[in-house]
């Protein structure tokens, strides 16, 4: 294929990509190409020990949906939170076992390991109980398709309870993971391998 219609089909994927509103990986989050080979030289420094953000600050969010995308070095889950720049609370840890917040209810989660996301932000809106995301406690999470994806395996709704919104993913294995906080979402990234 001629270079300027490869180019122009990479830009037309890339288009097709984010209008799905899935998240395209940053360069510097996926690395540099090994010359030659076309494979990503993935980052291995993120850790499997717990992530948190803490700031008393914090004003209420309201969570108005979850997505998923696949990476090269990794899989990715988006909390949609809104809030500008605003502090935004998480917490997020392997557990041998996914309990609902705060009943303690044990909600089956598939996969080598589960990942226990709290993130600042309840499925309703605190000022009117509106709900702001359709999750039901131990159910899947809705419109959330893992088919084809290397390391999530299973989502499941914990509870959404005093302004928090808890989250059991399912993943392959204890993998390296990161939490980044950005202007209007909360991204938990999960690598492929170590």
């Amino acid at each position: 294929m001629h270079k300027g219609r490869r180019a122009a089909a990479a830009a037309a994927v890339l288009v097709a990509v984010g209008s799905a509103g899935l998240v395209a990986p940053a360069a510097s989050a996926v690395g540099a190409t090994t010359a030659g080979s076309g494979a990503a030289t993935c980052p291995t420094g993120w850790g499997s020990q717990p992530k948190q953000g803490s700031d008393q600050t914090a004003k209420p969010h309201s969570l108005t949906g979850i997505r998923t995308g696949r990476h090269d070095c990794y899989d990715r889950m988006v909390f949609d939170v809104g809030g500008g720049t605003d502090a935004l609370n998480y917490h997020v840890e392997y557990v041998d076992t996914f309990r609902q917040d705060p009943s303690g209810t044990v909600i089956p989660v598939s996969g080598g390991a589960i990942l226990d996301i709290h993130v600042g932000a309840s499925a309703y809106d605190p000022e009117t109980g509106r709900a702001t995301y359709p999750g039901r406690p131990g159910k899947a999470l809705p419109g959330v398709d893992l088919t084809g994806y290397r390391t999530f395996r299973d989502t499941k709704f914990g509870s959404s309870f005093e302004g928090v919104t808890q989250v059991g993913l399912g993943v392959r294995a204890r993998l390296p993971f990161r939490v980044q906080r950005l202007s209007d979402r909360l991204v938990v990234d999960v690598a492929h391998t170590w």
